[in-house]
């Protein structure tokens, strides 16, 4: 990547990605965050320029920056990136750490965070906007929709189908073949051995519903 990247988010996940980046001699030319209490603050040596909305900003994204979307809240995540796809018709890069293995024969989609210590093997497929935090691992053939998070420590073996907008958190193990809908939440620490409906919340060794 030849140009610098704007990081929209100036939380602790975009200082994660700005680390990501300059663990790759990318340059960050700065963050754009809605809270007016940072702008012009430097932040790990990195400025926050002004909001995700700021014009003079966004027309440098397609031409002399990249964009990345820094954002753990999907609602927002999704509202950042179709602002980028409709308003700078742009997708937003991928932030992958040096040490991390990424297989040659894996598949990713645009705009993806991957921490520190995370595999992805061979014929395994993430989607778009995805974030995986340090030390994952996601097994040959398994597939991660879009906006999928996933916590530090967690593994999902062999041939999972995880759908869009899934949360997993720290420390979850998630045996092969099993399939998690879209919308589900698995709780840190869970092992799931049988498939989780759309919009489900499961917990526990064996992870079983929780009833709302």
């Amino acid at each position: 990547m030849e140009n610098p990247v704007i990081i929209f988010g100036a939380n602790h996940l975009g200082r994660a990605a700005k680390e990501i980046f300059e663990t790759n001699s990318v340059v960050v030319y700065g963050f754009l965050d809605d809270d007016k209490k940072l702008h012009n603050i430097e932040i790990d040596e990195a400025v926050v320029l002004g909001d995700t909305d700021n014009d003079g900003f966004l027309k440098l994204i397609g031409k002399k920056c990249e964009a990345f979307v820094a954002v753990d809240d999907n609602k927002l995540r999704k509202n950042l990136v179709n602002m980028l796809h409709e308003v700078r018709h742009v997708q937003p890069v991928n932030a992958i750490h040096s040490q991390s293995v990424v297989s040659l024969k894996a598949i990713l989609g645009h705009g993806n965070f991957i921490d520190y210590g995370a595999y992805l093997a061979p014929g395994a497929k993430m989607g778009s906007h995805c974030i995986l935090n340090a030390r994952v691992t996601i097994g040959v053939d398994s597939s991660l929709g879009d906006f999928v998070q996933v916590g530090a420590g967690s593994t999902i073996n062999a041939g999972v189908t995880i759908e869009d907008e899934v949360f997993i958190g720290s420390g979850v193990t998630i045996v092969s073949g099993v399939t998690v809908g879209k919308g589900a939440r698995i709780g840190a620490g869970s092992v799931v051995v049988a498939a989780v409906k759309a919009g489900e919340t499961v917990f526990g060794n064996p992870a079983q519903k929780i009833k709302s």
